[in-house]
């Protein structure tokens, strides 16, 4: 288990890998960037150099700063560590709404210790935005300041406000039963935030966010960040959600139960 002290140090290392990320992403944002297709389980997959580069720029800090840690990124793949600590990185989560000009996306940093996510990043230069989670609280730290990061106290689907990526990640006919019976309850459905909309579910003005097909890079920075503001992330089992698949954020553990209910039918 990681000390508070050490906590402290690999949190605020995690805010200098966001710069990195940042320095190498936010100058291709809107520029027209090429965009190349990754083969694979998706019809359309994009990557671009502004992903590969800003891995590879968080990448080099970490090996120049801890080369006992492991690493696990999107675009370059695993490296064994001996210490038990494991990096896990996306340098563009959203690489869609990149490529569109969408200021959804965002670079994804977790630390996981072994065990789980304990400390996690999600920062979108272009806005300015930080959000972080790590033992004891998570915050945004932003053009207005830092701020607590809190999830709502919503405890009804007639009352909660839905967000997901696309609704094109359900292929499975059960996923799609489910995720349609689920968001005809709801009050509001938002679509398109990727990485963004977990981080709003932390902040309080979304209060439930269902997905599948996740890859554990893409859902690890998030866990610190949601539960560390008071809300839940499990799979649609109700279990460890840190290797992806089918993932739900809730605000409360009401509100969590009440959509379970339906998604696990669905669960794989």
């Amino acid at each position: 288990m990681l000390s508070p002290q050490e906590i402290d140090e690999l949190a605020s290392f995690a805010l200098e890998l966001a710069d990195a990320a940042a320095a190498v992403t936010l100058p291709h944002f809107r520029e027209g960037i090429a965009v190349d297709h990754k083969d694979g389980k998706h019809a359309f997959d994009p990557v671009t150099a502004a992903d590969r580069d800003g891995e590879a720029a968080i990448r080099k800090l970490i090996g120049e700063r801890y080369p006992s840690h492991g690493i696990h990124g999107e675009e370059h793949g695993r490296e064994t560590g001996t210490s038990g600590l494991t990096w896990v990185l996306d340098p563009i989560d959203g690489t869609r709404s990149f490529i569109c000009g969408v200021p959804l996306w965002g670079t994804l940093i977790a630390l996981n210790d072994g065990t789980r996510p304990v400390i996690g990043v999600m920062d979108q230069p272009y806005t300015r935005e930080r959000f972080i989670g790590r033992p004891g609280g998570s915050e945004l730290i932003g053009p207005q300041g830092t701020a607590p990061l809190k999830t709502s106290t919503c405890t009804a689907l007639a009352e909660a406000k839905l967000g997901n990526t696309d609704a094109g990640m359900f292929t499975d006919s059960k996923e799609k039963a489910a995720f349609r019976d689920l968001s005809s309850q709801v009050r509001l459905r938002r679509f398109g935030g990727d990485c963004y909309f977990y981080c709003l579910l932390a902040a309080g003005t979304i209060d439930l966010v269902v997905e599948s097909a996740l890859e554990a890079y893409d859902i690890q920075a998030l866990i610190p960040i949601i539960e560390n503001a008071g809300g839940i992330v499990t799979d649609w089992k109700g279990g460890d959600p840190q290797a992806g698949g089918q993932v739900i954020a809730a605000a409360t553990p009401e509100l969590h139960k009440a959509a379970l209910e339906i998604l696990k039918p669905a669960a794989t």
